[in-house]
């Protein structure tokens, strides 16, 4: 027997017909690389993505074809999200902070037929071109002049064409709609196909209050790029809320604190790079944070502890996030526990420094390290391989021939992690990344967390070194901030008040910076590969 319901699709489309229909004159800002700004509303952004939905059909484009994206954040990217999957295409955000051998094999890989780039991109679209022999329209984003050897329309000028006057593609919930790749640290980039009603339930869910907390009066700036993790689902989630979006084109931290006061922003979405580097910024400028800004979502990377109180102190909410690409992203958040209020401040800095626990939608598990059979108790001292398992989370990835699930759907992460009795996530490290020593584990996150919390420590990353008696031996790798001269016996005694003797590194690097990933992340893989034939001094 069938259930009395309506068969209302979970298309991606909804979402948009929504903030247009209810929201219509909420305001999307973006202020572009070069200086000026633009304001549309949800309303604008809907009947420019009709009108990219007939140019695409013009083009010759049809359901299930990849369109991609090579660009930063603003509003007509917006619009390509929306005008690509109401084509009934495949949305493919594509990161151009990658390397050319990277970018060579997720288009190509891809397939796609649509590439829309902005100008600042123009010469990786110049290099590339040769490579990438799929690619039969390009569409630069912003400027009559494309940057390029040949001609190439402007956006505007593309969807000036049309009218809107057409509907969205039809089809099932469960057709794909977003294509997104993995970061790619071992082997080929990896693609995982969202569906429209993955997509529209991890909206929903990021509507929450533990999650992003979206609602009609948030004005939210995703400094978290339309490129990467699908900007953590904010411009579905957004669309939903009939948020004001505010969207800059460039990550200065001078630029984005000047929007956070003008705009009055009260959320944003960010790794932890750039909250260091606002943070820098406001020091050296001797200005507070913003006085509107009242969450800060932060993921990609551990947030140190140093920084959860700093905002804290300022009376701001912290929602540390735990996610991956094949989470859709979000997989947990730093939500406030039943027992919030009885807590002292230093205890509430600690479970907001952990990856909080996971939303409606998400199982979370830790299972042996060397047995995965063997599903590891809930102690928050027991720590595991996490997997996880849910709605808006991988099954297969594109074009493989295998599931990356087990026969009861779980999938691995690739963290380490311990969960406590009330469901809190705490990551301990990447299973490639934890050190082992004497036999004994060492959590590189834990050591590079605390040597952060020095106040002369800008960056730090943890690697494991071969060493001759110990078989491995954590090298702490430091960046200064900026006029301070901390050496090496100062943090390591430091760091002997803060980890457990037998952690604190026996040497420590300086340098001038480190490697980072094209979405923010400090790079063990080039560290690793940096310090390969490390010579320990004693």
């Amino acid at each position: 027997m069938l259930g009395g319901m309506q068969d209302w699709k979970l298309r991606v489309t909804a979402l948009i017909d929504h903030a247009a229909r209810e929201h219509a004159t909420r305001e999307i800002v973006t202020r572009w690389a070069d200086g000026s700004e633009s304001r549309v509303t949800w309303a604008d952004i809907r009947h420019d993505a009709l009108r990219m939905t007939q140019a695409l059909r013009a083009a010759g484009i049809m359901p299930t074809d990849r369109i991609a994206t090579l660009a930063m954040n603003h509003h007509r990217h917006l619009v390509s999200w929306y005008g690509a999957v109401g084509a009934g295409g495949i949305l493919h955000t594509i990161n151009p902070r990658l390397f050319d051998d990277q970018l060579d094999y997720i288009v190509n890989h891809a397939e796609d037929r649509v590439l829309l780039y902005d100008r600042q991109w123009a010469p990786i679209v110049e290099r590339m071109k040769p490579r990438w022999p799929t690619i039969e329209h390009y569409i630069c984003f912003d400027g009559a002049d494309s940057g390029l050897s040949w001609p190439v329309p402007h956006f505007e000028d593309w969807i000036g064409a049309h009218d809107g006057q057409t509907e969205w593609a039809d089809g099932d919930e469960r057709d794909p709609c977003m294509l997104c790749y993995t970061s790619g640290t071992t082997g080929n980039p990896k693609g995982v196909l969202y569906e429209h009603r993955s997509t529209v339930l991890h909206a929903m869910c990021g509507l929450t209050v533990p999650v992003f907390s979206l609602d009609t009066r948030t004005v939210i700036m995703p400094i978290v790029p339309m490129f990467h993790a699908a900007s953590w689902g904010i411009p579905w989630s957004g669309a939903a809320a009939g948020a004001k979006f505010v969207y800059s084109a460039v990550n200065d931290p001078a630029v984005l604190c000047a929007m956070f006061e003008r705009e009055k922003v009260t959320a944003a979405a960010g790794v932890p790079t750039v909250w260091l580097g606002m943070l820098q910024h406001l020091d050296q400028a001797g200005k507070p944070i913003p006085a509107s800004l009242t969450q800060v979502v932060c993921g990609g990377s551990a947030m140190p502890r140093s920084m959860v109180e700093r905002f804290m102190r300022a009376g701001i909410r912290v929602a540390h996030a735990w996610g991956m690409t094949e989470t859709s992203p979000i997989g947990s958040t730093g939500a406030e526990t039943a027992n919030w209020d009885e807590l002292g401040f230093d205890e509430q800095v600690t479970v907001k420094a952990m990856q909080g626990r996971p939303p409606f939608g998400v199982e979370l598990r830790c299972v042996d390290l060397s047995d995965a059979t063997l599903v590891l108790p809930r102690d928050g001292k027991t720590s595991g391989a996490l997997q996880v398992r849910g709605p808006w989370v991988v099954k297969r990835y594109f074009k493989a021939e295998t599931d990356a699930i087990d026969a009861e759907g779980w999938f691995d992460t690739g963290d380490v992690a311990v969960i406590h009795p009330d469901g809190t996530l705490q990551l301990t490290d990447r299973t490639k990344d934890v050190i082992k020593s004497g036999g004994e584990w060492i959590s590189s996150v834990e050591l590079e967390n605390a040597a952060v919390g020095h106040p002369g420590v800008a960056e730090a990353a943890a690697i494991g070194v071969h060493h001759p008696k110990w078989d491995e031996r954590p090298l702490l790798v430091v960046v200064r901030k900026p006029e301070n001269d901390v050496d090496e016996t100062a943090l390591r005694q430091y760091l002997g008040q803060h980890v457990a003797k037998w952690w604190v590194p026996d040497e420590i690097a300086f340098v001038d910076e480190l490697p980072h990933t094209g979405t923010g992340k400090i790079s063990k893989k080039d560290l690793r590969d940096r310090f390969r034939d490390y010579r320990w001094r004693a």
